[in-house]
């Protein structure tokens, strides 16, 4: 009985350990508000893989009653920036889908360039001056609301908590920069 106590002791301290384990962010990775940023390095070029994501509960489509996780991702995919916004249920085509987006009381954006990927649950903002516009729509705000028009997937919508994005964007397009916005003329 003694020995059997012992070991249920000691599996239960060994589990707890992992979970906490599970708590602590690993090395190369860092937050800033919401933002989860990755740094560490490909396992297979060895080169750091820079990119950012939040998650959040409480993405809704019309056409389905259940509260589900969506993701906001900034990353470089083939040396180029993205904006990704992934969901857990079938958001659209790429043929009949529209995306439009908030930032706080900034004007709302409608029928912004974008494409649905294959498996139609994720959204991608990927042309360079659409992108331009969302990043700097994001610098400096605190929530952005997301919605998402289907002709075949209904309305899919959620709302994002972006405080503290800067380092977030830094990191993330920190090997396929922006393009710098136009200059302005002066008269």
């Amino acid at each position: 009985m003694r020995g059997s106590l012992r070991i249920l002791l000691r599996v239960s301290a060994y589990g707890a350990v992992a979970i906490l384990a599970g708590c602590v962010t690993d090395a190369g990775t860092s937050r800033s508000g919401s933002w989860l940023i990755d740094q560490r390095p490909d396992r297979i070029t060895g080169t750091p893989v820079s990119g950012a994501f939040t998650r959040v509960w409480g993405a809704t489509n019309s056409t389905d009653s259940a509260i589900r996780h969506a993701s906001l991702q900034l990353t470089c995919f083939e040396k180029r920036p993205i904006a990704k916004i992934a969901f857990a249920f079938r958001i659209g085509s790429d043929r009949n889908t529209s995306l439009g987006y908030r930032f706080d009381d900034k004007p709302g954006r409608d029928a912004v360039e974008s494409r649905v990927l294959f498996g139609n649950r994720v959204i991608v903002i990927e042309d360079a001056a659409a992108l331009q516009q969302f990043i700097d729509d994001l610098r400096g705000s605190t929530r952005l609301y997301v919605r998402i028009r289907s002709l075949n997937a209904g309305v899919s919508s959620v709302e994002f908590n972006v405080a503290g994005a800067e380092p977030a964007i830094e990191a993330a397009y920190a090997d396929c920069p922006l393009s710098p916005p136009p200059a302005r003329r002066t008269t």
